[in-house]
């Protein structure tokens, strides 16, 4: 008997949107990251990317529990002297809300030449409204 292992150009990818209007930042997070990895398929394998593309639309409406709007803080450095940077979540949303859900899927997966990969295949809007019509999404509940 042998182990299964999927290749790249076997995997049929399907295309899902997911609403984050008054959901919970790391549900939308985990359930993002696990179809972008494809854990939800049988046939998943750690070390190929065979998950799916995710879009994830009203992430300016994306919740979070706690003290975190104002107690959080996203914190970027440049390398340089007196190079860096501090944002709370509040101030984040204010200037680019896509970037809360960015970092909180981009956290989930893993952190190498695969995580990469498989992070482009994630489309993050904070409007209801997105381009991607002619894939046939799919919608995908949390």
């Amino acid at each position: 008997m042998k182990t299964f292992s999927a290749k790249a150009e076997e995997i049929d990818r399907k295309w899902y949107v997911i609403d984050a209007e008054n959901k919970v930042l790391g549900d939308v997070a985990v359930a993002a990251a696990n179809l972008l990895r494809g854990k939800n398929k049988p046939l998943f394998t750690s070390h190929v990317d065979c998950g799916d593309f995710v879009i994830i639309v009203n992430v300016d409406k994306v919740r979070l529990t706690g003290n975190k709007e104002d107690q959080k803080i996203y914190t970027s450095y440049s390398g340089y002297v007196g190079g860096q940077k501090r944002e709370t979540v509040s101030k984040l949303r204010e200037r680019r809300p896509e970037l809360i859900v960015e970092r909180a899927v981009r956290g989930m997966i893993p952190h190498n030449r695969l995580g990469r990969q498989i992070f482009k295949k994630v489309k993050i809007y904070s409007g209801a409204e997105h381009p991607h019509d002619a894939q046939q999404v799919e919608a995908f509940e949390i």
